[in-house]
């Protein structure tokens, strides 16, 4: 009977990941179609053409080059807020101290689109017109909360007393974060830092509302499927972008797996 429900289990564990990853190798298979004008299954044959296709269109580029530069800014201004924030609500007493944590959180709740809509009305109020920053700007409200979720419990787990005996012994309070804090939580900035790259090269819903007629990546992909041009190009650039998200959240996986202890915590 045990073996029945262990092999129902198995069963189950891989009929979950065939159905999260086959349209995924889909991709990947149209890819290298011979055929560029629909999806056809099977494809009538294989080629590698179409990487050189891609190669040699310059949109492709400009798109890889503002996706590539707006995730690289937007996640050093999440490293930056994101750990400011954690470090004042996990080792400070204040009134609102839970309300600070909860509206840090609030903009990756909240639908896309709401924040979208939120900032584009915003920009327009202020007079600001559409630019890389805009961009940047909307990306960061939500990787700020990845590495402050990253960042935060990693400070609630690193013991007081380590800092407190630092400063008795005379360092100073950049020596204290710098020999102190920052080893206990660089492993949790770094993998925060990687997870909000990933979310912010592949976001969509953010940008449309903020880019103005700029076009990274996701949007450009979007726009090619509204408008089909050499189909198997768009499955090429779609196994980048697979790639460049999912090379950051397995390394995030890896530096964060097995740290649930932290230097001086325990007895």
């Amino acid at each position: 009977m045990r073996s029945e429900a262990t092999l129902g289990l198995k069963i189950a564990a891989v009929a979950g990941l065939l159905f999260l990853h086959l349209p995924i190798l889909l991709i990947f298979v149209y890819a290298f179609t011979t055929e560029d004008r629909s999806y056809q299954w099977p494809p009538p044959g294989l080629t590698l053409q179409w990487f050189g296709v891609t190669w040699n269109r310059p949109d492709v580029w400009e798109a890889l080059g503002l996706s590539l530069r707006v995730a690289a800014v937007s996640t050093l201004i999440a490293l930056v807020l994101g750990t400011l924030c954690a470090a004042a609500v996990a080792r400070s007493r204040f009134f609102g101290r839970e309300a600070v944590s909860l509206l840090v959180i609030l903009p990756i709740a909240l639908p896309g689109i709401i924040t979208g809509i939120s900032l584009r009305s915003a920009f327009s109020l202020a007079d600001i017109p559409f630019s890389f920053w805009t961009i940047v700007l909307g990306h960061a409200t939500f990787c700020i909360v990845v590495v402050y979720n990253n960042a935060v419990a990693r400070f609630r787990r690193t013991s007081g007393s380590l800092i407190e005996a630092s400063m008795d012994l005379g360092a100073t309070y950049f020596q204290t974060f710098r020999h102190v804090i920052l080893p206990n939580i660089a492993t949790a900035l770094l993998a925060g830092g990687m997870l909000a790259f990933a979310l912010s090269f592949d976001e969509v819903i953010v940008t449309t509302f903020t880019a103005g007629q700029q076009q990274t990546l996701p949007i450009w992909m979007l726009e090619e499927l509204v408008r089909p041009r050499q189909r198997p190009v768009t499955n090429v650039v779609a196994m980048v972008v697979v790639l460049v998200t999912f090379l950051p959240i397995l390394g995030a996986y890896y530096l964060t797996r097995g740290t649930e202890t932290v230097a001086g915590q325990g007895k």
